[in-house]
């Protein structure tokens, strides 16, 4: 009933809604153009790595990971940035498919690990821990923006 695609351009139409939800959970305004074109540039530039959900063939949830490196470690790693499942379709085990394909993937690649961050009030974090993600309570996360 729940398959896990890696998916390609060809899956566009059954990704832009879901992203654009993904989006609109986040409070951004409805835009499948803009979602469109965003998730096309990634595919063409072969800048991340998207693993979608279907259930009974209904796209249900996706996740995205974007590579980055560790000078430290001298290794690659990802950063799973989105995570999403259809409201429709949460408390399936859907999101813990997600998770765990992108885990394979990263241990197949002998990528270091998976890095994620999520708002504080995200009831997701209890999934994340269960699954042996750790809060990292060591780092502070700064972001800047211009003016």
């Amino acid at each position: 009933m729940l398959s896990i695609v890696k998916a390609d351009k060809t899956h566009m139409p059954l990704i832009v809604p879901l992203f654009d939800g993904y989006r609109l959970f986040y409070g951004k305004q409805s835009n499948l153009t803009a979602a469109r074109k965003f998730l096309e540039e990634r595919f063409d530039r072969n800048e991340s790595v998207l693993f979608l959900a279907l259930y009974q063939e209904k796209p249900v949830g996706f996740t995205q990971l974007y590579t980055t490196f560790s000078s430290a470690s001298l290794q690659p790693f990802f950063i799973l940035n989105d995570l999403y499942v259809d409201k429709s379709f949460r408390k399936m085990g859907i999101g813990e498919a997600l998770l765990q394909t992108a885990k394979e993937h990263c241990l197949k690649l002998g990528y270091k690990g998976l890095a994620l961050e999520t708002e504080t009030d995200n009831p997701a974090q209890k999934l994340y821990e269960r699954l042996g993600w750790k809060k990292d309570s060591r780092w502070f996360h700064y972001f800047w923006t211009p003016e």
